[in-house]
């Protein structure tokens, strides 16, 4: 099958084009710029342009996958249309891959859904399984990459909500980390966030179950008429890895779980597990001696979950964010949560990050007001600085031996947390404690 995806940078399709590829089918695709995940994907022979006006489109491609980043009047599906191409979004793709294996486990949630399939892949190939994976970061143990082609017995994916994008795959098991109110572009209202995941946990064959913690998520569990599942929370603690953060060990938990559930002794597939990118990921150090860790927190949730594990770890060191906000329409809707998240660190706040047609609502007076509530609310001092060349110079000035630097969002703040780094360190295993 020939198969053109558009939006092929993203994390989810450009894994999904790699396995295509892996498949022996026949795969090219088109992005806006750049990054080292299409350079990639051209090192394993997938034509990649950086036009999208259509011209890249092979006329007699079988199907045209997109992003959800790719409107429909974008010219690549407009052409893709009078072609008569078939048409699928990733996840409708990804659903249709999915009714290829015995075993799917979906790993869902709000917060922590990378991390936990890291930890799944790392669990399941320590105890000598051979699963296809599908992840939205880049992993150690599947060397660096953010897929893997194994056996057609298990696929282990990660399943987005985000526009109900999950209701495509045809899961086995779920494993479901938390559920807390986000994407409000899509679900204006808390209970048609919830009602996704309802209807996910339904979509389970009666043989089905799901993991979690039923602290969190029992009124989901509920409302989906779920009898079959298993509370992370009963798991013993003295089972869990030595790893810095609540919610990383809560993470482990559900993946201790998992190997319950699948006949698996847990004991030490964990112990090595070195966390993944962009998740307090330690970069190295600037020319001052700070330390530099990327983040992907985007949420208050998130934010406070990461604050509170880099106090923990380096309760001696003065803590700098850097935050790149993530939409406005999400710093909006949980403004006061924002304000509150950044207790015990000093902030730079960066320009947000507009995507998804949302370009122009940003103002200076917005952002400066936003800086000073911050300061309010989470008793530090926060500063709007703006543009990642702003950042670079600020930070400059302010450094010290001994800082660490803490650059968090979803957008492109990874690539400052990059140019920070003078001399790359690479740590044992940053996440142990």
């Amino acid at each position: 099958m020939k198969i053109h995806c558009s939006g092929i940078g993203g994390i989810g399709l450009s894994a999904y084009a790699a396995l295509q590829k892996s498949s022996g089918h026949i795969v090219s695709g088109s992005d806006r710029a750049e990054t080292p995940l299409t350079l990639n994907l051209r090192e394993q022979g997938i034509f990649v342009s950086l036009q999208q006006d259509g011209s890249a489109i092979p006329k007699d491609a079988d199907l045209f996958v997109y992003s959800e980043a790719i409107p429909s009047d974008c010219p690549e599906r407009i052409l893709a249309k009078e072609y008569g191409m078939l048409q699928q979004s990733y996840f409708q793709a990804l659903g249709n891959v999915s009714l290829e294996y015995e075993t799917v486990i979906a790993v869902c949630g709000t917060h922590g859904k990378s991390t936990t399939t890291a930890m799944a892949a790392h669990a399941l190939l320590a105890a000598g399984k051979d699963p296809t994976v599908i992840v939205g970061t880049k992993v150690p143990v599947l060397d660096g990459k953010n897929w893997r082609k194994g056996g057609k017995k298990i696929l282990l994916v990660e399943a987005c909500e985000y526009r109900c994008s999950f209701l495509h795959l045809h899961p086995t098991m779920i494993l479901l980390t938390n559920v807390d109110w986000d994407h409000v572009d899509a679900f204006p209202l808390r209970e048609e966030y919830e009602d996704a995941f309802v209807q996910f946990v339904q979509k389970l064959p009666s043989h089905g179950h799901v993991i979690t913690h039923m602290q969190e998520c029992a009124d989901v569990l509920l409302k989906a008429g779920c009898e079959n599942f298993i509370d992370a929370d009963g798991i013993s603690r003295l089972q869990e890895p030595k790893l810095w953060g609540k919610h990383m060990r809560d993470n482990s938990r559900l993946v201790i779980a998992l190997c319950h559930a699948m006949d698996i002794s847990p004991a030490g597939l964990l112990d090595d597990f070195q966390g993944c990118w962009r998740r307090m990921e330690e970069k190295g150090q600037t020319k001052h001696g700070a330390l530099v860790i990327d983040d992907y927190a985007h949420h208050p949730k998130e934010i406070m979950a990461t604050v509170v594990t880099m106090r923990e770890k380096y309760p001696d060191r003065r803590l700098i964010c850097v935050f790149q906000p993530h939409m406005f329409d999400r710093i909006v809707h949980f403004y006061v949560d924002f304000t509150k998240a950044f207790l015990g660190t000093c902030v730079l706040l960066a320009d947000i990050y507009e995507a998804r047609g949302e370009q122009g609502k940003q103002t200076q007076d917005f952002m400066e007001t936003f800086a000073r509530d911050i300061s309010n609310g989470s008793g530090t001092d926060c500063r709007y600085v703006g543009s990642h060349t702003n950042l670079q110079v600020e930070l400059d000035k302010i450094l010290q031996p001994q800082d660490v630097v803490l650059c968090m969002g979803a957008g492109d703040i990874t690539n400052l947390s990059s140019s920070l780094t003078a001399i790359i360190s690479e740590p044992a295993c940053p996440l142990r404690s």
